[in-house]
């Protein structure tokens, strides 16, 4: 049995995945790529494949897109990229982010995972995510 994807991206930081998600054109691939630049590492953009394992989710790249994403203008690039990571935080673009958010879980196969919602494209977006991941990311030691 093929394990089921999800459209998102994740990027690894401080070896916890970080999924990204929202629709075609809320930054999931731009966001990824200046996390990137910032350290985090690619899991996988577009498509991520998600196997629960007791209480975690696990992510990984499908084989096909394994080390490659999206930058629009330039097309795909190869990056370095790592598999198997245990998802702490979830950050939903497609919603409008509160000034003062409470606490937000997002199910995904029945594991409840952390949540956030940003805007991609703040110039600080990149420094929210590791923000919020510290803040409220499952596992995640300050």
């Amino acid at each position: 049995m093929i394990p089921p994807t999800v459209h998102a991206t994740a990027v690894a930081i401080r070896g916890h995945a970080v999924l990204l998600i929202g629709p075609p054109g809320s930054g999931k691939s731009d966001l990824a790529l200046r996390l990137i630049d910032r350290g985090a590492v690619l899991i996988a953009d577009d498509r991520v494949v998600l196997t629960r394992a007791g209480d975690d989710l696990i992510a990984a790249p499908p084989a096909t897109i394994t080390g490659l994403i999206e930058v629009r203008g330039v097309g795909l690039i190869a990056v370095p990229h790592v598999a198997g990571v245990r998802v702490a935080l979830v950050v939903d673009l497609a919603a409008r982010p509160d000034r003062l958010p409470e606490a937000m879980m997002y199910p995904i196969a029945d594991v409840p995972v952390p949540a956030v919602a940003l805007a991609a494209f703040e110039a600080s977006a990149p420094l929210k995510v590791e923000r919020a991941l510290t803040a409220f990311g499952t596992g995640v030691e300050n």
